[in-house]
């Protein structure tokens, strides 16, 4: 060929042959063609190529069978790899015709039709279907009649759906989507509904905000007409290697009744969500930190999880929030933290806020130690010295005052510091002790004082408030002691056990702390009787009126409302053992019969009390025990309890006072006399008991495998709404993530309370609860999941979910039942599965609030 009818480089190839004609400059290239010219890569079974008007054809083959084979497979700079049945192709002016293509752009598919390639990187289509089923004959579609796409909008007309090839009587004569290849806001579509009970809807509509590459927001809505409605802000933002986070709030005025009803009346309750993360190399030394949940305590319930209906949610006791900022300075010496915290019981609607807590913690020094020391440091040179700062500002109230006229007064502001001094030697090799000297002093800015009035329904309590500082400190002395006791028991023969080894660690320790309720000290004050008269000023103190204890002693109350240096002389011994032990059994797994392997039986087995050689009574404290036992690789319990020693008496309590008459019951409470003293082993008040277990442990595996692959994605902020509440979803519940590849999983969990002080009938508590969830295919494409449980003290089931899940390829069906309870209610959907056309879906839901 002449070299100046190439413009570049050409590479040509061909399985079978390749033909040239010198004379027009063609080559016809058969079996397993490829060709490379320009950024243009092309495989086919057979390619024409027209050197002197720049043609490239190229088209397929048909085999023995009759079937069509080898389509070209073509890739263009900037382009994605596609497929079609012919193609011309004219290098020189970048057009051509495509027929029967099938490409894939941004998550879906274009097949069939015809294609025309325009020099200004346009391109006209005709019959081409765009769907997201990744087949080249796909269950479903957007037929687009005409169209013209180019690098930032698209512009088709008219357009209808097809299934299965049915075109449906669903159509538009006019589509227009913008393609501005990055971010952009603009309107979110809602999707039309109806309700029983609250009446038709517009879900989900809204407004999508784009601020830059690493922040965006989206506010969206619900409508309905009977006239509840919702607002949920959601915003993600991040910096690679900085920060990322995200912020949700919701805002819902809620209606669930018919008008006149109680229920009608609407229940607006809010939530707030933060969550944000700093990156470990982003400023070395300096953390920072938030996670918040806060809202109204009847959120979850109203609106029951913002229509998840996720039972960990709406059954939550407590929302619990933190912001903590933590700095490292003085070449790591000292480490200050500040952070502002949230605690709020939604049955009581209660709240606690530490609005801040700020802690300055010095690391552990040994200030007579010499750093040029060579070999062992003498005794004075392990004597250790720290020093801690805890300063809090706090209110624990009713989360309908914190706002009220006077709410922010009831915080109370108080300082701790805490200075602790050891010094650990060994004796006899095998011997630690150590011994300690602990200051503790509190700084307080408000002090309180107590009144108690004796009425007919018992003691009442009025307290005052005073403002003004005082200090409290308190010091303690100790010493202690612990040892390592090793038991090994080698056992012969060929038995399922080899060896058994006990190990018993004991600890004894001595303390002694003087008095600090004194009167000296100024930290307490007398539980002293006042006069009955409410009126201010009115009330005054009975002489010689006390609250008394079971000894005719008058009882005292701390000035310090957070706390203050503790009540009684202590000079007490303390005394724990700790157990562990294991078995060296036969490894079954082996196949050559000498493997073994360890089993713990027991870990650590805890017994641990004290006894007060000061204490006016009740010497020896509970004894309290603890432990844990794993009997197989998938089984493991936990237990602790407390034991008291003493025996349980009669008294008669006074409970009124009219005129000279005093009201008296019996009551009952622990005398300081020792259980064997009667002949009696000491009473069980406390016992805890809990195990979960797992028969298909290859489900968590996956599931966990699943969390992980999302994480490997990009940063939260890129990821859609759905992406991350699916992402929740799987990390609290391990069923909620849909693998047809495990046949079944069944996993349950028990947990078991007991509590009876007194050890009487009318003191017993008993709490035990069963837990169980699972799932199983029906077919390879059917998958059914459940999740419920037992409740012991009402007899009857808990919370119980149903999910059907049907993989239909390219689309899924889901069904949702919870059959019975506060929240019973169905949902059913089929959605198509790509996101870029989530909002293809069918719905029919019955709420929790509707019961007809």
């Amino acid at each position: 060929m002449k070299k100046s009818s190439l413009n570049s480089k050409l590479e040509y190839y061909a399985k079978d042959s390749v033909v040239v004609d010198r004379k027009n400059e063609v080559q016809y290239l058969y079996g397993g063609a490829r060709v490379k010219y320009e950024g243009l890569e092309l495989d086919a079974e057979y390619i024409e190529f027209d050197n002197k008007n720049k043609v490239i054809f190229a088209k397929g083959g048909i085999n023995e069978k009759g079937r069509y084979f080898g389509r070209p497979i073509f890739k263009t700079d900037g382009q994605g790899s596609s497929m079609a049945d012919s193609l011309s192709y004219n290098i020189e002016k970048g057009s051509g015709i495509v027929n029967g293509v099938y490409t894939e752009q941004e998550g879906g598919f274009f097949s069939g039709g015809k294609t025309k390639m325009q020099p200004d990187n346009e391109f006209h289509v005709k019959g081409t279907t765009y769907s997201t089923c990744n087949l080249p004959h796909p269950h479903f579609g957007i037929h687009i009649t005409k169209g013209i796409a180019t690098e930032n909008y698209i512009i088709a007309g008219p357009v209808y759906m097809k299934f299965e090839d049915i075109p449906m009587p669903l159509g538009l004569p006019f589509l227009f989507f913008p393609k501005p290849n990055k971010k952009a806001s603009g309107f979110i579509l809602p999707t039309p509904g109806e309700d029983a009970t609250r009446g038709f809807s517009l879900l989900g509509g809204g407004y999508y905000l784009a601020f830059n590459d690493y922040m965006d927001a989206r506010l969206l809505t619900n409508f309905f007409t009977n006239g509840s409605y919702d607002l949920n802000l959601v915003s993600n933002y991040t910096k690679r290697y900085k920060y990322n986070g995200n912020l949700n709030f919701t805002y819902s005025s809620t209606r669930n009744g018919l008008e006149g009803t109680p229920e009608y009346t609407p229940q607006k309750t809010f939530m707030l969500g933060w969550s944000h993360s700093q990156g470990a190399n982003a400023r070395p030394g300096t953390t920072f930190s938030a996670s918040v949940n806060a809202g109204s305590s009847a959120h979850n319930q109203v609106t029951a999880a913002n229509g998840t209906y996720d039972p960990t949610r709406f059954l939550q006791n407590t929302l619990n929030s933190s912001i903590s900022y933590g700095r490292v300075f003085g070449d790591g010496l000292f480490n200050f933290t500040s952070a502002l915290t949230h605690s709020q019981e939604t049955q009581n609607k209660t709240i606690s806020l530490t609005l801040p807590n700020v802690s300055l913690n010095m690391s552990t020094i040994s200030p007579f130690d010499s750093k040029k020391r060579v070999g062992e440091p003498k005794w004075y040179q392990k004597l250790t010295l720290g020093y801690s700062m805890n300063a809090t500002n706090t209110v624990n109230t009713r989360e309908d005052l914190l706002f009220t006229k006077g709410g922010f007064n009831r915080f109370t502001n108080s300082v701790d510091h805490n200075i602790p001094i050891s010094l650990p030697f060994t004796v006899a090799k095998y011997f630690n002790f150590s011994s300690s000297l602990t200051y503790n002093e509190k700084w307080d800015f408000k002090t309180i004082r107590n009144k108690y009035l004796l009425t007919e329904t018992g003691t009442q309590v009025l307290t005052d408030t005073v403002n003004g500082f005082k200090r409290g400190g308190q010091y303690s002395l100790g010493t202690s002691m612990s040892t390592k006791i090793y038991g090994i028991k080698q056992f012969k023969g060929d038995g399922a056990i080899r060896a058994m080894r006990h190990v018993m660690t004991p600890n004894i320790s001595f303390t002694y702390k003087p008095d600090f309720s004194a009167e000296k000290y100024g930290y307490y004050e007398l539980q002293q009787y006042y006069t009955n008269d409410l009126r201010p000023g009115k009330s005054q103190p009975i002489e010689g009126a006390y609250v008394l204890d079971n000894l005719g002693n008058p009882l005292k109350y701390s000035i310090f409302p957070n706390g203050g240096p503790s009540a009684g002389e202590q000079a007490s011994i303390g005394f724990s053992v700790d157990n562990n032990v294991e078995l060296k059994v036969r490894n079954k797994k082996d196949t050559t019969g000498t493997g073994e392997r360890k089993l713990a039986i027991l870990q650590g087995l805890t017994f641990s009390s004290s006894y007060n050689f000061v204490a006016l009574q009740k010497k020896l404290a509970p004894i309290n025990f603890s432990g844990r036992s794993q009997f197989t690789e998938k089984l493991g319990i936990n237990f602790s309890g407390v034991f008291s020693p003493y025996l349980v008496e009669a008294y008669d309590e006074v409970i009124g006072i009219t005129g000279a008459t005093q009201s008296v019951r019996t009551a009952y409470r622990e005398a300081d006399r020792y259980v064997w003293n009667a002949g009696k082993l000491p009473r069980l008040t406390t016992f805890s008991f809990s195990f979960d277990y797992s028969l298909n442990p290859e489900a968590f595996k996956k599931r966990n495998e699943n969390i992980d692959n999302i994480n490997k994605q990009n940063a939260s902020s890129s990821r859609t709404q759905e992406q991350i509440d699916a992402l929740n979803a799987i990390s609290r519940d391990p069923n909620a993530f849909v693998d047809f590849n495990i046949p079944w999983n069944f996993s349950f969990s028990y947990s078991f309370n007991y509590n009876n002080p007194l050890g009487r009938p009318e003191t017993r508590t008993l709490n035990n609860t069963l837990n169980f969830s699972g799932d199983f295919n029906l077919t390879p494409k059917w998958k059914i999941q459940y999740t419920s449980g037992y409740d012991f003290k009402a007899k009857n089931l808990s919370q119980t979910n149903f999910s059907i899940y049907r993989d239909l390829h390219c689309w899924d069906l889901s069904a949702t039942w919870v059959p019975f309870g506060e929240y019973q209610s169905y949902s059913i959907d089929i959605k198509v599965k790509a996101s870029v056309l989530q909002d293809l879906k069918l719905s029919k839901r019955k709420g929790f609030y509707t019961r007809y």
